[in-house]
């Protein structure tokens, strides 16, 4: 299956399920813009949801149900896909822009976009103090890049 399609599949069922775990909302969307350095945050994430579906289980069927929906949708489109994560996040970083000058500042990216908080130092290419939509699309890149060159 194409890397990128298994990407956005991935991405589309964190997004489905997110808002229905608090938990899982509460640490930002997985696999969104940069991956933690540490396996730790995806292993304790992906531990919460499992208990969540023990404690929840007709919504845990339904969230699924729901993301099962989306990966064959994304198959079928991947560019629909694609423009849709792409005006999510676009949106997210504007809602995270408190002061609206298109760029984050670590305290905006703490209380709107954790995962970019958690690896703002790699973000921040210019070490500016600030990330721009083009330091987090740079960034997505070089991660999917460094994950296509050792084979995921």
């Amino acid at each position: 299956m194409n890397r990128s399609l298994v990407a956005a599949a991935a991405l589309a069922v964190a997004a489905l399920a997110a808002p229905a775990v608090p938990s899982l909302a509460s640490e930002g969307i997985p696999g969104a813009t940069v991956r933690s350095e540490s396996g730790k945050a995806a292993t304790d994430r992906k531990a919460r949801f499992e208990q969540w579906c023990k404690d929840n289980p007709e919504k845990c069927r339904e969230a699924k149900a729901k993301a099962q929906q989306r990966r064959e949708e994304c198959k079928a489109n991947p560019e629909k896909c694609r423009a849709e994560e792409q005006a999510k996040q676009e949106e997210r970083f504007k809602r995270a822009d408190a002061n609206k000058d298109g760029r984050l500042t670590r305290e905006e990216a703490q209380k709107g976009m954790p995962v970019v908080a958690r690896n703002f130092n790699q973000i921040d290419a210019n070490k500016d103090g600030v990330v721009t939509r083009e330091e987090i699309e740079a960034a997505r890149k070089a991660r999917a890049g460094a994950a296509k060159s050792k084979g995921n």
